[in-house]
């Protein structure tokens, strides 16, 4: 297995820009929201236990998830929003794990939204946080996936605070929105873990 750094934040914390930013580096990135996406999928097991809790008004016309009914309902009501979280967090485990033992490069970027919620954080060799103002994020959320102000704070509600994340932090990004600051943060961390991979056995 390569040397494991979680990459984690809240969410519209700019998670997938700073995993972008490490990949065009040339880090190896595994993303378990792009897993979770993967594995709901039409046709598959896991949306079919999904329909099953929710019912059918979860479904598009086509048949896919619809996300936006599906976030709307897990928001607001905590106990499926559970339900939901244990019921996929292990199907998206195990694949993530098959993809990182499948790669070999010195690290691997693990990019895990729930790492603190779901105590993975003792899975990976270092822990990198986004750290994003609260009251950017819910802009970002409002204008990403078209919400209302009380939605997103509820989104943010859900998860760990900041200040939790940090805790748990070996490295912090602060994201503010300055790309070129990103650019420079992501970079000295990139050549950081190169090093810290050579001493990795």
């Amino acid at each position: 297995m390569p040397y494991i750094v979680a990459l984690s934040g809240g969410i519209a914390s700019g998670k997938s820009t700073v995993a972008n930013l490490f990949a065009k580096l040339g880090a190896q990135v595994v993303d378990a929201d792009i897993i979770a996406k993967k594995v709901v999928e039409k046709g598959s097991l896991a949306l079919k236990h999904i329909v099953e809790y929710f019912g059918q008004d979860i479904l598009l016309a086509d048949g896919n998830l619809n996300r936006a009914k599906l976030r709307e309902v897990i928001f607001n009501q905590q106990q499926h929003r559970i339900w939901l979280n244990q019921y996929l967090h292990p199907i998206i485990q195990r694949e993530t794990t098959l993809q990182i033992s499948k790669l070999d490069s010195p690290y691997v970027l693990w990019v895990v939204p729930l790492l603190i919620e779901n105590n993975l954080q003792k899975q990976a060799d270092r822990v990198l946080i986004i750290d994003t103002p609260v009251d950017i994020q819910i802009e970002r959320l409002k204008n990403r996936d078209n919400i209302s102000e009380d939605l997103a704070k509820n989104m943010l509600l859900s998860q760990a605070t900041n200040a939790d994340r940090i805790s748990y932090a070996d490295d912090v990004i602060v994201n503010n929105g300055d790309t070129s600051e990103l650019s420079s943060q992501v970079k000295l961390l990139h050549n950081m873990y190169l090093k810290l991979s050579q001493n990795y056995s």
